[in-house]
């Protein structure tokens, strides 16, 4: 996987990326990626929650409305309710990402 410079991947480096692995032309991967991420969104918003096996779930995450103060002037602010998207890694995600070397866990000591 390719990554940018700061160690993030693009949706461009993921639709060439997808070129390359599934021989389809740049628009097809492009639209593939679109409709992917459209549907998530489309099931989100109906409170819906999207579970992809093997690499996690994304779900709808309530904050109720609340009131809190301005850092700087210390002034009572009313905060209203919003929604939020949060995902959760899926047991093979986790795993992947704690063995090789940039997750490579720690050995257990011996019991």
């Amino acid at each position: 996987m390719a990554a940018g410079a700061k160690g993030s991947m693009t949706k461009t480096e993921l639709v060439e990326s997808l070129t390359r692995k599934h021989q389809v032309n740049r628009s097809e991967a492009e639209g593939i990626i679109d409709t992917v991420v459209d549907e998530i969104v489309s099931a989100l918003k109906q409170g819906e929650r999207v579970n992809i096996s093997g690499f996690g779930s994304f779900a709808v995450s309530t904050r109720r409305a609340r009131t809190g103060r301005n850092p700087r002037t210390g002034v009572s602010i009313e905060i209203s309710a919003s929604r939020s998207a949060r995902f959760r890694p899926g047991k093979q995600l986790r795993d992947a990402l704690n063995q090789g070397p940039r997750g490579a866990a720690e050995p257990k000591p011996p019991g």
